[in-house]
């Protein structure tokens, strides 16, 4: 009865804890009834069967994860592999499980929709002699898969694959043809190309072959380098019609607009044979574009005013960093008074409210938004 009150929980994290065996199989039933995840990761399980008797009692397992466990010199016989089943995400990152053992677990496991294989130190990977129609998520970050025919093996044993995650691996070209692109990865929606080697617009171009692909991550790589964030962002918008969501975030109408906008303007002072065939598509869709006008938005440094006193008019340039107090000054010899005998009052040709009073001395003349053609009125102080 004992083992009924200890029945423990769905969830089981038994990570970092120096198993190394799955000990006595009668209680890991007994206490396991419930699981359906299990994580055994950062162990010191070296041997397929020991896992497989662990798996073997823990009926309703779904997620298993054994990265970090030094399994990469046993061999996994398919009816040890027989006993994982029923899961549908395996976790193996930084095994160092081989193509051969990752072939069985695919044999064996029907259900099984996420496989994560970071950290492997694959170099090159392995055809199963047998599609695995149900796999939907596979993520292999941080490998050393640097050729494209590697990755088309991917495709070729993993025709289902909706999410595709290749970060970290030095990816350095997309070598495909269009239509060989789309038969290979007829139902990817989502690819990540973080920190890959891609270095050509060409291979930026060749994502728009997969026909369902609408989200694409691709920071850190050689080609983007150059650009501005703000340029990364808009040119591959642009260059990616069918994407929602870039490098996370979702593309709204108005930013694809303003980024196709972009591009055309971006691209039509190149010579002709530089121009990429997406700038004519653009350019139908829009029409040619006036280059956005320059507008210099730094404040005005000077403004021509007319200075009234008295009677007496005198038009003056004035620079607007200097205070109150250094433009008394420097009207001391034009009106012939003293700074502290002078009061000036601002007209905007705008103002509603009539002039203004410039009472204060430490205040900067650009703060009044002064512009040419305003008039300054100066009137000695009532005694």
């Amino acid at each position: 009865m004992l083992s009924y009150r200890l029945n423990l929980p769905s969830v089981l994290v038994l990570n970092s804890c120096g198993i190394t065996c799955a000990g006595d199989e009668n209680e890991i039933a007994a206490f396991c009834a419930h699981v359906s995840e299990l994580d055994l990761s950062d162990n010191k399980l070296e041997d397929w069967h020991e896992v497989s008797k662990i798996v073997s009692n823990v009926p309703h397992l779904e997620f298993l994860n054994l990265s970090s466990n030094p399994l990469s010199l046993s061999v996994l016989e398919r009816r040890c592999a027989g006993s994982f089943a029923g899961v549908r995400k395996l976790v193996l990152n930084n095994s160092k499980a081989s193509w051969e053992t990752v072939h069985t677990i695919l044999q064996e496991l029907p259900d099984l929709e996420e496989l994560f294989l970071c950290l492997n130190d694959y170099e090159t990977v392995s055809c199963s002699p047998v599609c695995c129609q149900s796999l939907k998520l596979l993520h292999i970050t941080d490998n050393n898969l640097q050729d494209w025919t590697e990755i088309r093996k991917l495709g070729i044993m993993f025709p289902s694959l909706d999410t595709l995650i290749l970060a970290n691996n030095n990816l350095t070209t997309i070598e495909e043809t269009e239509d060989s692109l789309a038969r290979l990865f007829p139902n990817l929606r989502s690819i990540n190309l973080h920190k890959s080697g891609l270095h050509c617009w060409e291979d930026i171009d060749k994502l728009n072959s997969f026909p369902k692909l609408e989200e694409v991550k691709l920071l850190g790589i050689p080609l983007l380098q150059s650009y501005t964030t703000e340029e990364r962002r808009k040119l591959l918008i642009a260059r990616l019609p069918s994407i929602v969501k870039l490098n996370g975030s979702i593309v709204a109408d108005g930013e694809r607009e303003d980024s196709e906008r972009f591009f055309i303007r971006y691209y039509m002072e190149f010579p002709e044979e530089e121009v990429p065939f997406r700038y004519h598509e653009l350019v139908t869709k829009y029409g040619k574009l006036e280059p956005l006008a320059v507008v210099d938005l730094r404040p005005q440094s000077s403004a021509k005013v007319e200075v009234h006193f008295q009677d007496k008019v005198e038009e003056m340039s004035i620079r607007l960093d200097q205070t109150v107090a250094e433009l008394k000054k420097h009207l001391k010899t034009v009106v012939q008074l003293s700074t502290s005998n002078m009061l000036l009052f601002y007209l905007d040709q705008e103002a509603p409210f009539g002039p203004e009073e410039m009472k204060y001395s430490s205040r900067a003349l650009h703060s009044y938004g002064i512009r040419d053609g305003d008039k300054i009125y100066v009137e000695p102080r009532m005694k």
